[in-house]
């Protein structure tokens, strides 16, 4: 994937998002991160489906 990874849906980096924020598996909103695939996920749901979350390297 190249460039930055944005939410997959307003297109903005994880500091700039406004959308509400929740787990895009099971709707918690517990420890939601912006992952690689620009979906948010729990850490649960995470790890169970390893996805990784963006750091400051794929910004």
């Amino acid at each position: 994937m190249a460039g930055p990874v944005v939410c997959s849906v307003c297109d903005k980096s994880e500091e700039r998002c406004e959308c509400e924020k929740y787990c895009s598996i099971c709707k918690g909103q517990h420890g939601i991160r912006l992952c690689i695939d620009g979906q948010y996920y729990c850490p649960e749901c995470r790890e169970a489906c390893d996805v990784r979350v963006v750091d400051t390297r794929d910004r």
